[in-house]
């Protein structure tokens, strides 16, 4: 079907099954717009990297990966592929929203965005925290139950749905706990800019972040918004967890070193330097370490900064 303005669901009618409660021509525009917020943030990320050295600019790529999935997540939803029919356990034929429709456009495209982009989210608030790497291997799986037992619940048709939410609801707990009482220690012990940025951002994050749960329950699981509100209500949320937070990280990393998170970033070229002019490997690239000299006690039971090999 031709004609002026946006045809994505026209044209992708033929592919999959459909709902009988979907996007319209107004969601799919929202998520082409957000789509387009996300392209420029990751063009501008990756533009400020370049004001960085080289070894400083892991939270630029990290930052900028996350937008960057973001983007083609939204362009899949935005031409209304990734996504499935699904039974809606709540039929509300009084509804003005959802009417007596009886299934549901549900977006896994929306759920592989997030199983990718939000343990990179939780990676730059821990590197910037000093966090240890045991602790945030614990917390990005934490994480990844949750964006899963999230996509489990969205995809059952029974009240059973709510059992996956209240498992994703103790994974984020567990995050929130991490991130309010277990990384601030290891962000006071750091001090500075580190810590003001982890401050921020971290508290933002979290925030936005329990908004997701409420948005579920409107959309997914309760069957109460049509699904052009629930593409409002996910669009802002990520928009302020992902460009607005990115900014914001960006920001606070301006004047802070990888050197004084703990993170020793390896520099190849000093590696084929050393190999062709071996009296420059007398000192190490990366320093001597913390341990140079023999191991030495602790002075309190206060966390201690840690050294993070990337």
């Amino acid at each position: 079907m031709s004609g002026p303005g946006n045809q994505a669901l026209n044209i992708n009618s033929v592919v999959g099954q459909h709902a009988n409660l979907e996007i319209t021509h107004h969601g799919s525009d929202w998520y082409y717009a957000v789509c387009a917020v996300m392209g420029i943030a990751t063009m501008a990320f990756m533009g400020l990297s370049f004001m960085k050295p080289q070894g400083d600019r892991v939270f630029h790529y990290i930052t900028a990966g996350i937008t960057a999935v973001a983007c083609i997540a939204y362009y899949a939803m935005g031409s209304n592929l990734g996504q499935v029919p699904i039974q809606a356990e709540f039929i509300r034929p009084g509804s003005r929203w959802v009417r007596s429709a009886g299934t549901r456009e549900i977006f896994y495209a929306r759920y592989i965005d997030w199983v990718i982009t939000t343990p990179l989210l939780l990676l730059d608030l821990l590197l910037t925290a000093g966090v240890p790497t045991p602790t945030i291997l614990a917390t990005l799986l934490a994480d990844e139950i949750m964006i899963v037992t999230g996509l489990i619940g969205a995809l059952t048709q029974t009240r059973f749905k709510w059992g996956f939410w209240a498992f994703g609801m103790l994974a984020l707990f567990f995050i929130a706990y991490e991130l309010l009482i277990d990384a601030r220690r290891h962000a006071n012990v750091l001090g500075g800019a580190p810590k003001m940025s982890f401050m921020l951002c971290g508290n933002f994050l979290l925030f936005i972040w329990f908004l997701y749960p409420i948005a579920w329950g409107l959309s997914e699981g309760g069957n109460v918004i049509h699904p052009d509100g629930e593409a409002v209500f996910y669009g802002v949320l990520d928009i302020l967890a992902k460009p607005v937070f990115g900014l914001l990280l960006i920001w606070g990393h301006r004047n802070i070193s990888t050197s004084q998170l703990g993170l020793r970033i390896r520099d190849r070229s000093h590696v084929t330097s050393e190999k062709y002019n071996p009296g420059a490997a007398d000192v190490h690239p990366e320093g001597p370490g913390e341990n140079v000299g023999g191991p030495t006690a602790p002075t309190g039971g206060h966390p201690t900064a840690t050294h993070t090999n990337i």
